[in-house]
């Protein structure tokens, strides 16, 4: 039986994964291009607009129970020759201690279609990536409560992922529903 420290110099890439700090864990599941056309394969244009927050947008949203954490919302519009599909807001939350990159995808009258997760970087909860789960938000609108325990199940070992993708979902959809509703998304 070789010592523990051959062990180590024999299986090299075991000894470094077992060393690598959480961080390390990270996984890109795609990209924000591929999540969009995922979302709308129809889509033949996907056009970037840059929202910024405004002090009436900022006062609604608080009004809602929504605190956004950017001054600005970066929306693609899924077109399709000219007329508008739906939303793609892409977004990061924290997990546990890591950020979570995901993208929700909204019909045009603010019905979720889809939500996926583009980049996981936690080393637990990544069940949060199972298609069951993420179903759960398709059909949601801005009036829904949204709220882990309520309307979105929770997964044991993964509370916190769950719990603030799901925020991040509200968070967006009503901010979207605001900006639809004042013309500013067409």
């Amino acid at each position: 039986m070789p010592s523990s420290s051959m062990r180590i110099a024999l299986y090299p890439s075991a000894a470094l994964v077992a060393l690598a700090p959480a961080g390390a864990l990270a996984v890109d599941y795609m990209s924000a291009e591929q999540a969009q056309k995922l979302m709308f394969p129809q889509a033949d244009a996907f056009e970037l607009r840059d929202l910024p927050l405004d002090a009436a947008l900022s006062q609604q949203l608080a009004a809602a129970g929504v605190r956004p954490v950017a001054p600005r919302l970066q929306v693609r519009l899924a077109r399709q020759g000219g007329a508008l599909l739906g939303f793609v807001v892409v977004d990061d939350v924290i997990g546990k201690f890591e950020r979570i990159s995901y993208a929700v995808g909204v019909e045009a009258d603010g019905r979720v279609r889809q939500v996926e997760v583009l980049a996981y970087r936690e080393s637990h909860g990544h069940e949060i990536r199972m298609p069951a789960w993420r179903k759960q938000f398709v059909g949601k609108t801005a009036a829904a409560p949204l709220q882990v325990g309520e309307d979105i199940a929770n997964i044991s070992g993964a509370t916190l992922s769950c719990t603030h993708l799901t925020e991040g979902v509200r968070r967006n959809l009503v901010w979207l529903d605001l900006l639809r509703r004042g013309g500013r998304l067409s």
